[in-house]
C-alpha cells in the first residue's frame, strides 16, 4: 500500500469511517473502520460503542451496529464477531455462525482472528490501542481480519492468519493484499521491560524501540 493512499476518511448519514483505497480497487469485499462519530449512545459512551460489555444500553448498541451494517449494504445478523483475549487463534467462519456477538451468543472464546469466503458474511473485530489487520485473497476470494495487540504481534499474528487461510482456502501470500488498520502510535506506546526483550528476541535486528527519559515505546 502507497504512502498517502493507506487510508481514506468517509461520511454516510453523518456516520464518519475509514477504507483503505487499496482494498476498495479490488473491487472483491466492502470494508470499514469505525471512528468515534455517528453513533445514538450517550453520556459517557457517547462514541460508536460497538461493546456490549461496557454498560451501554443493548438498544443503543444494536442500532450502532445496524448502522454499520447498513454502510456495508448489510444487517447485524451477517455480522459474526470474534472473542479477543489476545492470542493468535483463528476461526473458519461459516454460516452457522452468522449473527453471533450480536443477536445470537458467542459459543467460542479465545478467538482474534476470523477467515472466510462466504459471500455475505460480515468479519468484526474490536480495537483500541491493538494493531487492525485486513487480508484479501484476491484470488480465492477469502478474507481475513485479525486482532494484534503487542502479544499478537510478538506471536506473529499475520502468519497465523495467513496460515489459516492457507489451510482453509489454499490462500498464498502472493495472492493476497493486506491492510494494517489505524493504532496507537509508537510516540504514546510505552512498554516495559519485559515486553521490549520479547521483541528483541522475536525480531531480532528488525525491531526498533523509541527511548524517551529512559522508558522505551514501542
Amino acid at each position: 500500500i502507497n504512502e498517502g493512499e493507506k487510508v481514506k476518511g468517509n461520511c454516510l448519514n453523518e456516520i464518519e469511517y475509514l477504507t483503505f483505497p487499496a482494498l476498495e480497487k479490488l473491487c472483491i469485499v466492502r470494508h470499514l473502520f469505525s471512528t468515534r462519530y455517528g453513533s445514538v449512545s450517550e453520556g459517557i459512551y457517547t462514541s460508536m460503542n460497538l461493546s456490549y460489555a461496557r454498560g451501554d444500553k443493548k438498544e443503543n448498541v444494536d442500532e450502532n451496529y445496524r448502522r454499520i451494517a447498513d454502510i456495508l449494504k448489510s444487517t447485524p445478523d451477517k455480522i459474526v464477531c470474534s472473542s479477543q483475549t489476545h492470542t493468535t487463534n483463528v476461526r473458519l467462519v461459516t454460516e452457522k455462525d452468522c449473527g453471533k456477538g450480536i443477536v445470537r451468543k458467542l459459543d467460542y472464546e479465545d478467538v482474534d482472528g476470523l477467515v472466510t469466503n462466504i459471500p455475505g458474511i460480515v468479519l468484526c473485530t474490536l480495537y483500541a490501542d491493538c494493531v487492525p489487520l485486513y487480508f484479501v485473497d484476491r484470488k480465492n476470494r477469502a478474507i481475513g481480519l485479525g486482532h494484534s495487540g503487542w502479544r499478537g504481534t510478538v506471536n506473529r499474528m499475520g502468519e497465523a492468519m495467513l496460515l489459516a487461510m492457507k489451510h482453509a482456502f489454499g490462500t498464498r501470500p502472493e495472492d493476497v493484499t493486506a491492510a494494517i488498520g489505524p493504532s496507537i502510535c509508537q510516540d504514546c506506546y510505552e512498554v516495559d521491560g519485559d515486553v521490549a526483550e520479547k521483541f528483541k528476541h522475536g525480531f531480532p535486528g528488525e525491531w526498533e524501540f523509541l527511548l524517551k527519559d529512559g522508558k522505551a515505546f514501542g
